[in-house]
């Protein structure tokens, strides 16, 4: 029985999470369809302009994504202390973009003298928005829902275009966001819809490399910042170019279909987590389906089980892929 999202998603335990969301009715996200020979490659620009348009409203980093032929992956950080620094108009300008508001809420925008009751109902519309606009669930919402609409159009029918449900897990620690981001950053590869990780289209990692080049991280991705440290800013805990020297690395096994071992001594980050060279080109190419809803390493998992009363612990043997 599937968990309520509630239950799935929790910040006091992780501010990261990997969701998917897969086409129904053998609807095509983009790509071309093998049996028509009709091709959707245009539908990846609508995903990565409404995926890079909600980072900008939102209070949800993205820190990867990828643009598949019939499902998207996305790994997001819920970014608490950014919603809790907005004003009251800044909450309400930022949920205009994506809905009118009440004319009350529409009234305080614009600067009109308002009335106590009209003042007392913009704020506590602007904390509903407020949480709704570090919500997971309304993002994914947020996402979905025009792209669905869009593709219903021009496909000129009705019904679902996604599943019901988007898939969510909960990533617990440094090594299970970094094997998560990896893998998503390589899915275009394995599925050889690229040749090379940096030519993988409508990806993070693509953008990311672009940037990279002229010395900038893009705006609208969650930054690398470096290594853990006092007083760190907000960011992923990693340094850019051990990341991108990571996937490059794990790319080119891939590409060449070997088995073979990764040098750790090559690869700084799997050296400061501790996952060794095996491990680590198991989970970066099998992360999907060797996970369940939670992913990190066994004590971590163990922890977050005990704090919320599970008895049972899902999937430990990806945990130990992780150690």
């Amino acid at each position: 029985m599937p968990r309520s999202r509630s239950q799935q998603i929790s910040i006091e335990d992780t501010p990261y999470y990997h969701c998917v969301s897969r086409c129904v009715r053998r609807a095509f996200l983009c790509g071309q369809d093998p049996i028509s020979g009709e091709s959707f490659e245009h539908r990846r620009g609508w995903v990565e302009n409404r995926l890079l348009f909600l980072a900008g409203v939102f209070a949800i980093d993205i820190c990867a994504y990828a643009v598949m032929s019939n499902h998207l992956h996305v790994v997001l950080h819920i970014n608490q202390r950014k919603a809790a620094d907005w004003t009251r108009l800044e909450v309400l300008q930022k949920w205009h973009q994506l809905h009118k508001g009440t004319l009350f809420t529409q009234q305080y925008v614009r600067g009109e003298q308002q009335a106590d009751f009209a003042l007392a109902l913009v704020e506590a519309s602007a904390e509903t928005y407020r949480a709704r606009l570090m919500d997971i669930s309304w993002f994914m919402k947020e996402l979905n829902e025009p792209i669905a609409r869009q593709a219903n159009f021009e496909d000129k029918c009705t019904g679902r275009f996604w599943e019901g449900r988007f898939k969510s897990q909960a990533l617990l620690d440094e090594a299970a966001l970094v094997a998560c981001m990896a893998y998503v950053d390589l899915n275009p590869l394995r599925a050889k819809m690229s040749k090379t990780p940096e030519d993988s289209d409508f990806t993070s990692l693509k953008k990311r490399v672009y940037f990279a080049q002229q010395e900038k991280q893009p705006k609208a991705l969650f930054p690398f910042i470096g290594n853990p440290r006092l007083n760190m800013p907000e960011g992923l805990p990693f340094q850019l170019p051990d990341y991108l020297e990571l996937v490059d690395m794990t790319g080119r096994i891939i590409r060449e279909d070997k088995r073979g071992v990764i040098d750790a001594s090559l690869l700084p980050i799997l050296q400061r987590l501790n996952i060794s060279s095996d491990n680590w080109l198991c989970i970066a190419t099998q992360f999907g389906s060797r996970t369940g809803h939670l992913v990190g390493k066994e004590h971590a998992i163990a922890h977050y089980c005990e704090s919320h009363h599970r008895r049972r612990k899902p999937r430990m043997q990806s945990a130990k892929l992780l150690g």
